[in-house]
């Protein structure tokens, strides 16, 4: 029987008369990477600021590893978000503090660990993104791509169960946007996350997705794997893979 790890159900927002969120639907398995593609506008960056708690939905349910998030304590949620990743567009890196700092950070609050314990959690996360030799750089150091990654390096060390990706290959050149779509796909088999990936790389869709949803005026039109989407007769999904398949 799969297991349900993250329920979206009938989500609506709003703001004033804009209605961004229509009633969304959506569901994710244990293990799996669901792709979340829309044009700009279409609710994708409501609805990831919905699941990690920034902003709270008019109507509809977040279900994240078996928890309703409406109706949590503001404690109860933190402890929820620990066992959730998230990667920013930007990585979100403190620029006044080095790598080896940035990763630490979300470690601070963990009395129990020891110093060597510490060590060898940040070692082992810059190891699994390729940057050990980055540990001790600052922010402003780094490339666009090295900081996305020292970005989901920091993710890692917590060993979330789900992991949400905000265009993760935005800004990028496209070896680097492959590089990072690569490394979502390796965190997956290595740690069995499941991820929210919201994209408009439609080749870091192809790579990832194990499978797809479109959405569009704040609901899901279209659901299935990355072929099978390719190959719609709707004209406006076709859409999004047409400036790939011109490439």
């Amino acid at each position: 029987m799969e297991t349900i790890v993250a329920e979206v159900e009938n989500l609506k927002k709003g703001f004033g008369s804009n209605k961004v969120l229509n009633g969304l639907t959506i569901k994710v398995k244990e293990g799996e990477n669901l792709v979340v593609l829309g044009r700009s506008g279409s609710g994708k960056s409501v609805l990831i600021k919905c699941l990690v708690g920034l902003i709270e939905p008019d109507e509809g349910n977040i279900v994240l590893l078996g928890e309703s998030i409406t109706d949590l304590e503001i404690d109860a949620l933190n402890l929820l978000r620990k066992k959730i990743g998230f990667l920013f567009q930007s990585a979100a890196l403190y620029d006044s503090m080095t790598v080896r700092e940035n990763l630490e950070f979300p470690l601070r609050g963990n009395k129990e660990l020891k110093r060597e314990e510490i060590d060898s959690l940040v070692e082992e996360a810059l190891k699994n993104v390729g940057l050990s030799e980055a540990i001790d750089k600052m922010p402003s150091e780094l490339s666009g791509g090295m900081r996305k990654r020292v970005g989901l390096a920091r993710t890692l060390i917590l060993k979330p169960k789900i992991i949400f990706y905000d265009e993760p290959t935005t800004g990028l050149d496209p070896i680097t946007s492959e590089e990072i779509s690569l490394l979502i796909l390796d965190i997956q088999k290595k740690y069995n996350t499941s991820s929210i990936i919201i994209t408009h790389d439609m080749e870091c869709a192809r790579i990832t997705a194990n499978r797809m949803i479109i959405i569009k005026d704040g609901i899901s039109i279209a659901e299935g794997k990355f072929e099978e989407l390719e190959k719609s007769k709707d004209e406006w999904v076709r859409s999004f893979f047409k400036s790939k398949n011109e490439n």
